[in-house]
């Protein structure tokens, strides 16, 4: 474990700070499943798309209609799963980071450490706070005297935010559609929706790896943060 006496004065509790390596890896492996999801899921809406195509055309699909449901409906359930189990690793790596951050710089958090968790679940501001809690993690967890740019950041979150929208709305309209072709479009929309959901995994594994590895290099630079 790795105690840094300078926080100790400055911040009350006390903050220890802690690898955040395995947690990094758990969340890494949770978002990787997180795409392979989406990627069935990608599957589902297309042939979605193509069944309720047909139908709106006067084709008949015979059975091919049962089964792209069926599909559907396991694609929605696969994401489910996987994005529940995600959410809990990534939220624990998270809160460690966070707390990590806090050893390294006490006074450079503008959300207390309670947000790390629920700047995710609280309505609204979700869609904001998180973004602002990973740049002062980001910030605090850069080389001493260099500062990281935020594009990685940034970039993440932009997608993050339009696939928690575009996703809310495609459900909607999935559950709202009634004819063939309100229904295509709605799987238009969550074709969409999942395709930018991929990304945002990828960038989010991206933003894990590269804080986790500024964390562990600067916990080894000293002598701000020395191992135990």
């Amino acid at each position: 474990m790795i105690e840094n006496p300078h926080a100790q004065l400055k911040a009350v509790p006390t903050v220890w700070l802690r690898s955040p390596v395995g947690l990094g890896w758990a969340a890494v492996a949770g978002l990787g499943a997180v795409i392979a999801a989406d990627l069935f899921a990608v599957w589902a809406d297309v042939v979605m798309r193509d069944v309720t195509g047909d139908l709106a055309s006067g084709v008949a699909v015979g059975e091919r209609a049962d089964r792209a449901d069926r599909l559907y409906s396991v694609a929605g359930t696969v994401q489910t799963v996987a994005l529940l189990t995600t959410a809990v690793l990534f939220l624990c790596w998270f809160h460690r980071v966070r707390v990590n951050a806090e050893v390294f710089r006490p006074d450079g958090h503008s959300k207390t450490r309670s947000w790390a968790v629920w700047g995710w679940i609280v309505p609204v501001v979700n869609l904001w706070f998180p973004r602002r809690i990973t740049l002062d993690i980001w910030d605090a967890s850069s080389p001493w005297g260099v500062p990281r740019p935020h594009g990685l950041v940034n970039t993440w979150w932009t997608f993050w935010v339009v696939s928690l929208l575009s996703g809310r709305a495609a459900s909607r309209a999935y559950t709202r559609a009634e004819s063939a072709e309100e229904i295509q479009d709605a799987a238009g929309q969550m074709l969409f929706a999942d395709v930018v959901d991929i990304g945002a995994a990828a960038l989010a594994i991206a933003v894990v790896l590269r804080l986790t590895r500024m964390q562990n290099e600067k916990a080894h630079q000293g002598p701000s943060a020395t191992l135990a």
